[in-house]
Parts: structure tokens; sequence; C-alpha cells
């Protein structure tokens, strides 16, 4: 039978034939439409019966199949080998970006050496010492002004790693403005593998959303860094747009091929439409996700501007919310535990501390919303498992339902998948399958 979690389209420039995405494999299938009825009469060939299968586009057992879902993230947990923490290393910046998410709790805080020394032997004994491999993401404000603790800390877990057989690595959330070649070629020794970074548009707009605490303008020096570093580590670029500035968003593209960048070798580009501050409740219209048709045209304007330069994008894939790993948590300056670095405007959604461990968040940051008939038979389960928690949360000052994305799925998937293929090569499978 085919998979719930599988969405059909028409393929407009091929008469007779469609499109079959499966949204757990994240696989596209391009078949004539004949295809539907040899497999409601069963008589697909075998090959095509394996290859359909393989790509989750079929199921044998549809209850066994919405079960599995329903277990995935139990599952995933079970089984995680790799610890991953966001390390809020400071909240001071070099920035004074006007809509800076942090801005209701910013400052010049920043980790002291007793939080960081109880958060590394935490670290070698409940996760280097149980033999799974650690990857960190350093956090701000700015991570690279609290440089001397980061060095202490990668380098203290790389050797404890090391000694222990099991794998240390790390990346940056940086607004790059200090990710100087000199700077990256220190970390590498100590696990950096990669940053992400923010541009907001060409050099106009980036400077009035991101200038420094001086006023001056960031772009040129980010840009700058981008040129001398992206060759040693992975750079995965990013901005923040408004409805009203994001068609001059490509001209920031522009801007790095001027460059000499190679496309190819920088990480995906995602952009994404600036969030309220946090810490407080925004009332009914906080995102534009859900119910906005701007915001479709514009994910959709970007990814084919970014895809038509040569850039690559992130696809639709299996993923949800952070707060639903169990080996992922947020580690604050202060030592306070978090699922969620957005959560941490508001300090009731702590899940505990580095002294006293973790403590029961399933109610408080509802881990079952998703577990509901309703989710379950969605063909888009696959890409949300419920959402994003700090929606509802902005909306209604208390995480209480999903964050549905059926709408928005309805509007653009068939669009994002179209692109994709526009901008990939086909390969044959067999009975007419590509």
């Amino acid at each position: 039978m085919l998979s719930r979690y599988l969405k059909i389209y028409p393929c407009g420039d091929r008469p007779g034939s469609i499109l079959l995405y499966s949204t757990k494999k994240g696989s596209v299938i391009r078949a004539s439409s004949l295809l539907l009825d040899a497999i409601r009469d069963d008589a697909l060939t075998e090959a095509d019966r394996n290859a359909l299968s393989r790509m989750e586009i079929l199921t044998d057992d549809p209850v066994a199949e919405r079960e599995t879902m329903a277990r995935l993230v139990d599952r995933t947990n079970a089984n995680a080998g790799v610890f991953y923490a966001t390390v809020v290393l400071t909240l001071d910046c070099n920035l004074a970006c006007p809509y800076c998410f942090e801005d209701n709790f910013r400052g010049r805080h920043t980790m002291s050496e007793a939080v960081a020394e109880l958060m590394v032997q935490k670290i070698k004994r409940e996760e280097i010492g149980e033999g799974r491999d650690v990857n960190l993401r350093f956090y701000g404000g700015e991570p690279l002004l609290a440089l001397p603790r980061l060095k202490e800390i990668a380098g203290r877990l790389n050797t404890a790693a090391l000694l222990a057989g099991t794998k240390f690595s790390f990346t940056l959330v940086t607004n790059a403005t200090l990710l100087t070649r000199r700077v990256v070629q220190a970390l590498i020794p100590l696990g950096l593998t990669g940053a992400q970074i923010t541009l907001d548009g060409p050099p106009e707009i980036h400077d009035r959303q991101r200038p420094y605490v001086s006023g001056a303008g960031s772009f040129g020096t980010i840009v700058e860094n981008i040129s001398a570093v992206y060759d040693l580590i992975s750079l995965k670029p990013g901005g923040n747009f408004t409805k009203e500035n994001y068609r001059t968003f490509p001209g920031m593209l522009d801007e790095l091929l001027a460059t000499g960048i190679d496309p190819s070798k920088l990480g995906p580009i995602q952009f994404a439409p600036i969030l309220p501050k946090s810490g407080v409740r925004c009332g009914g219209d906080c995102h534009p996700i859900c119910g906005s048709e701007w915001y479709g045209e514009a994910i959709l304007f970007l990814r084919e501007e970014t895809l038509r330069r040569g850039f690559g994008v992130e696809k639709p894939t299996m993923g949800g919310c952070m707060v639903e790993m169990t080996n992922n948590l947020v580690v604050n300056y202060d030592g306070s535990l978090y699922k969620c670095p957005t959560f941490m405007g508001w300090p009731e959604l702590a899940v505990g501390n580095l002294a006293d461990g973790v403590g029961d968040y399933h109610l408080s940051h509802k881990l079952d919303l998703w577990q509901s008939d309703e989710c379950l038979e969605c063909a888009y389960l696959p890409l949300c498992f419920g959402g994003c928690r700090l929606l509802p949360l902005l909306e209604h000052g208390v995480i209480d339902r999903v964050d549905c994305r059926r709408e928005f799925y309805d509007n653009v998937l068939e669009k994002l998948i179209l692109q994709d293929i526009r901008y990939r090569p086909t390969v044959a499978v067999s009975g007419g399958i590509s």
C-alpha cells in the first residue's frame, strides 16, 4: 500500500507523469501515472516494488508504519551515540542589532571558570566516560568575545575524548566579525569543524540591521572573513529578512560571488524571518510561517535565487524540535540548562542546572503534543513532529499546542520539490521511475 507519509503531485512538464515524494525518506520519484493503478491492482514488477519500498513510497503494513512513527523519537533517543550541547559562553556582543532576539536579557554576562569547570567535568563523566561522542555549538552573544574560555573548554574536552577513544568536535554560531583566519587556524586543532554566520542582505540592509555597537557597518568585515576562512571550515551563511526587504537579499549573494567565493564550497544558505524578541508574548501575529502568503513567497523566491547562483540550500527533511532530543541541551553562561536557546528569555522553562542535573520537563515542554490522531495521520508529520515549541510560546505565553505546518506545506512543498528537481540531475531506477 501507499505510505500515509507521502505526497503525490502532477508533473506539469510531462503529461501523464506524477511525482511521488516521501516525507519520511525525502525521496522523490517521477513515474507514469499508470504506476498508481499498478500499485492499487497489485500489478507492480518486482523491481518497481523493491524500488518503491526502499524509498518509503510503499508500506507493507500501514498500522505498523504509524506505530513506528509514533515511537521514532523514543527510539532515536535510546540509540543516540552523540551528545549535543549549545554552550552560551557570553551574552555580550560587539554588534547592536535592533531586532536582537536576546535584547531583553543580553549584557556583559560571561561563563565563569567555575561554571566551565562544572560543565567540563559533567561532560567528561556522563558523556565521554560512557563512550559517547560530543559535539558542542558555542553560542552567544558573540562567542568569540570569550575566546580564551572557549579554547580552554574545547582543549580539555578534545584531550579527554582522545584518551577515551571517542570524538569531540564543535561549531560556532557567530556574527563572523572576529572569525579571522588566524582564529580559525588556532581552533581547528581543538575540534572546530564549522560555523553558522549571518549576513542580512546586501550592505545597505545588513549594515542597518547588524551595525557595530559604535554604529559602523559590519558587512565588509564579515565578507572579508568569509573569504579568508571558507577553505578551512564549513560555513553556513544565513540572514534574517522582513516582508519589506527580502527581495533585496540576493544582492548579498552577488556580493559573495564578486569577491571570488566559490559557492560550492559553502554550506547551505538558509534565510529566515526576523523573530519577536525573547521573553515577551507577542500575540496572534508573531510569526508568518503559517497562514501568511508572503512568507511562502519569500522562501520560494530566496531559495530560487540562491540555487540559481550555484549556492546550496537546505532541503525538506525529517526533523523536529530539539526539545524532543534527550541528548541535546543548552548550557547557559550561569550553568542553568535549557532545551532550546530561544527559551532563555523564560527562566521558568529551565530544565535544571549543571550541579543538580536535568529535571522532568515532559509536561512543561509538552513532549507528547504531536502524539495525536491528527498528527500521526498527517503526511507532513515527518517534517515537523509538532513543529517549533517557541512559536506557541510567543503567541500564547505558554506551550499549549502544536505549531502546525500543514497550511505552509500545502502552499510550498510541491514548489520546493520542483525547485530541487530543476537544479539536480535525475537518475533512472527502473520501469519508467526516475
